[in-house]
């Protein structure tokens, strides 16, 4: 889909928070300045979370409290030399609910599998955003986001 400016992929951000399983994990992919971490924005805002809401680049990850005694992860791997790092900073797939994950190919096989793959890269003056479902959970949000024709978008088996 065409997210034509920076409120349409804040709209998509929205959607995505309003329509959010009680546990998901989305891979966000894209070349730099692609749009990933100003979606996870977003989405973050729209789940109530206020202050600042900081790139993950150079931390690797934040945390941010959500409803209910629920936490989000937002992750920027793109630092990282391996996947072997990311066990040090000794994350525990149960405690996150929501986790927002920016390159997501360099934590090797210590992220926990993806719901939905989200691919954005620039188009003009906005940018392309194709939302994927890669489990069951992740067929069933993309089923519920108003902003996507699910019949439309490529879901793995």
């Amino acid at each position: 889909m065409l997210l034509e400016d920076a409120e349409a992929t804040n709209a998509l951000g929205v959607a995505l928070a309003q329509t959010r399983p009680a546990r998901g994990v989305v891979y966000l992919h894209g070349d730099l300045g692609a749009g990933k971490s100003t979606l996870a924005r977003a989405l973050l805002r729209a789940l109530g979370v206020t202050g600042a809401i900081r790139s993950p680049t150079y931390t690797l990850v934040e945390r941010y409290p959500l409803a209910a005694g629920d936490e989000a992860w937002h992750l920027d791997l793109y630092r990282i030399g391996n996947g072997g790092e990311l066990e040090f900073l000794g994350l525990d797939s149960d405690e996150a609910t929501l986790w927002l994950v920016e390159w997501p190919e360099r934590g090797g096989g210590f992220l926990p599998a993806a719901d939905l793959r989200v691919d954005l890269e620039v188009a003009g003056q906005g940018r392309q955003a194709n939302v994927t479902a890669i489990t069951e959970t992740g067929r069933a949000w993309l089923a519920r986001l108003p902003a996507v024709n699910p019949r439309a978008v490529a879901a793995d088996s």
